[in-house]
């Protein structure tokens, strides 16, 4: 019995042993990889004022056209651009429009973005949605992007979860099928929607930004923050937004009302192309056209084609 007795205890002190060894074990691989995740502060929501309320939700959507210059393959191309601002219930779960009444639906100020351009004989045209919570106090629950033209066509998701989650496709080999997450920064495309509830709160000074999807698709580079120098000028009536990307050596000046509801007039995009001894600066150049308030979706008849040629398209 003794000898029962003592082989238990040996064997409970060697497994004892052995969770304490495997405990440590684990410990050191814990202690070697520290985490590095960003804890994201949420800011008090800001409250919609009246005048809000009575433009946005007034069951219509914002239409303005623009004229477009665009930068592409070291020349000018001209074509027309298009930005839809419209508010409305967003399903958080499935990150989608919501079909119906829920208590957990986020109310939305959406952006649909549209640029369409010849270049040469084939068309370009682009396309980015941006979903912005009315709050104010939170990035963009998603983001898409797709650009087609006569070689192929690209597409860009973002959904804002722990991190920003990415899925890209392209038909290019080197960029291919992806997916990847990043850690959460300003997102570009989020400011032109975020400066329509409150531009007192763009972000200002030296920042980290993830460029517009699609410069990065036109430009072909790392869908990644990169530095920004980000100011806000104030002249008469009109107010401009400039985020200067040095590594980039590019620049967005978005001028827009300085007053309610801080409707956009126009924006210039300078950047460098070219290498070498070929390097230049160009500027994509957009400028307002008009402005429609407008139940859109439902003015689907022929009959109503008549609004494009009031939006000058």
């Amino acid at each position: 019995m003794k000898s029962i007795s003592r082989q238990l205890v040996l064997a409970a002190i060697t497994v004892v042993g052995t969770v304490i060894a495997c405990s440590n074990v684990k410990n050191e691989n814990v202690a070697s990889t520290p985490t590095t995740q960003k804890v994201e502060i949420k800011p008090a929501a800001q409250a919609t004022s009246e005048a809000f309320n009575k433009y946005w939700y007034a069951g219509k959507a914002e239409l303005t056209s623009f004229e477009l210059e665009q930068v592409r393959y070291g020349e000018i191309h001209k074509g027309k651009a298009v930005l839809v601002y419209v508010t409305e219930d967003f399903n958080p779960e499935k990150q989608v429009k919501a079909d119906q009444q829920r208590a957990n639906n986020v109310p939305v100020l959406k952006l649909n973005t549209t640029k369409k351009f010849y270049t040469g004989i084939y068309p370009y045209s682009v396309m980015t949605s941006t979903f912005y919570p009315v709050s104010n106090n939170v990035h963009a629950i998603k983001v898409t992007s797709s650009m087609q033209e006569w070689c192929g066509h690209v597409f860009t998701q973002l959904n804002n979860r722990e991190k920003f989650d990415i899925q890209s496709y392209s038909y290019f080999e080197s960029e291919s099928d992806q997916k990847f997450s990043i850690e959460k920064e300003i997102l570009e495309d989020e400011l032109w929607t975020k400066l329509r509830i409150d531009p007192s709160q763009l972000p200002l000074g030296t920042l980290q930004i993830v460029p517009a999807f699609e410069v990065l698709r036109m430009k072909h580079i790392p869908l990644k923050a990169y530095e920004v120098n980000a100011t806000m000028n104030t002249t008469g009536n009109y107010s401009i937004y400039l985020l200067d990307y040095p590594k980039l050596k590019r620049k967005l000046a978005i001028k827009f009302n300085s007053s309610f509801p801080y409707d956009i007039i126009g924006w210039t995009e300078t950047t460098t192309v070219g290498h070498g001894k070929s390097e230049k600066r160009m500027a994509t150049k957009a400028t307002k056209i008009k402005q429609l308030k407008s139940p859109y979706w439902s003015k689907n008849s022929a009959k109503d084609s008549i609004l494009r040629k009031e939006l000058g398209l």
